[in-house]
Parts: C-alpha cells; sequence; structure tokens
C-alpha cells in the first residue's frame, strides 16, 4: 500500500453484511434477472410503477440497515486507517438514509458518503472521481474497496486500484482486479509492511 493515500470503501458486503435478496427483489419490482435493478428502475417510463419500485427497493434497504454488522476484519482495518490519518470514504449504491443507519449503527469513522442520490451508480466512476478530487489525490493514490462486479468495474474505469473482497468463491471477474482479498486482515497486514 506504499503508492495509496486514500482508500475509498463500497458499504455493504464490504463493510458490513447485508442480507439483501436480490432475486426477490428483482421478482417484487418485475426486473429480469439480468438486469441491473437500478437500472432498470430508472427506465420505467410509468411514473407510478416508478415510484413503487422506489418504495420498494427503498423499504428492503432499510430493513436491511438495521441488521448490519461489521464484516470480520473491516473495523480494523479502518481503525488502522484512521490512525494512520488515511482519508476515507464511501461509495455505496445505497440511498442516504439506509446507508446514514449502518454508518451510524456501526459506529464508522467515515464521513464521506456517496450515495446513489448524489451521484451516477457505480459502475459508473463519477462518484470515486469526485472524491479523489476532493482530497487531491490522483486516481492512482486511492485504492477502492469493494465485493461486487460494479466495484471493480468502477475503480478501474476510474484509474484507481481495485480491491476485490471475496471471502468465499472467487467470481469470473476477480481476475480484473488488481488486489483480491479474502479477509480485511491481509489489507491490515500490507499497511503494516507499508
Amino acid at each position: 500500500m506504499q503508492n495509496i493515500k486514500g482508500v475509498i470503501f463500497d458499504l455493504d458486503g464490504t463493510l458490513v453484511s447485508s442480507a439483501l435478496d436480490f432475486k426477490w427483489l428483482r421478482e417484487q419490482v418485475a426486473c429480469p434477472p439480468d438486469e441491473d435493478i437500478l437500472a432498470f428502475t430508472a427506465a420505467l417510463d410509468d411514473p407510478y410503477l416508478k415510484d413503487r419500485a422506489h418504495s420498494i427497493i427503498e423499504q428492503h434497504e432499510l430493513d436491511d440497515a438495521h441488521q448490519a454488522d461489521w464484516i470480520p476484519g473491516a473495523k480494523a482495518f479502518v481503525e488502522s486507517l484512521n490512525r494512520l490519518n488515511y482519508p476515507m470514504a464511501i461509495v455505496t449504491r445505497n440511498f442516504q438514509q439506509a446507508a446514514q443507519i449502518k454508518i451510524r449503527n456501526n459506529a464508522m469513522p467515515i464521513t464521506r458518503v456517496i450515495t446513489r442520490e448524489e451521484a451516477p451508480a457505480k459502475p459508473d466512476p463519477t462518484a470515486l472521481l469526485l472524491i479523489a478530487s476532493e482530497w487531491r489525490l490522483k486516481p492512482e493514490q486511492v485504492m477502492y474497496v469493494g465485493d461486487f462486479r460494479y466495484d471493480v468495474e468502477a475503480a478501474n474505469n476510474a484509474g484507481m486500484h481495485s480491491c476485490l473482497y471475496a471471502p468465499d468463491e472467487l467470481p469470473d471477474y476477480a481476475h480484473q482486479a488488481d488486489l483480491v482479498i479474502r479477509h480485511f486482515d491481509e489489507l491490515t497486514g500490507l499497511l503494516k509492511a507499508g
């Protein structure tokens, strides 16, 4: 982590647990299984169906927010970064209210958060580049840590270091990430070694 001057995190499945059932959620809003649910909802022409889909998604996110706990090792890594004065931020596809509940309930020392209301959703790199600019860092000095394809793609699209958190099976897109970790202790170790 020698050249890394700041770290941006995804939230669900990366810093905190998430029990969102996307298969069931897609069924509730009639989103085809191979489509991105946020893009599908945004493209709905009927205002009633669009509002209904947004409400269903947000309610699921709120229900999930109250159950979210730190991912093993993530808290120690965040605390290590905090002690070393690394700037940190969160870029999430969550909506603001759900994200803030997760952050508050887990006492996260991260105040800069960009949700889908404030910037285009990942894999669009806009939010990541905005944070790098705020920190006055070049994209290549920032690492983005996430657990899903969109996280890796967003980091790559931004020209940042991509770190994929994959605690179980390696997904077919793992090779696109600059770094793949199974546990956050690996990042904490790299931080101490650097």
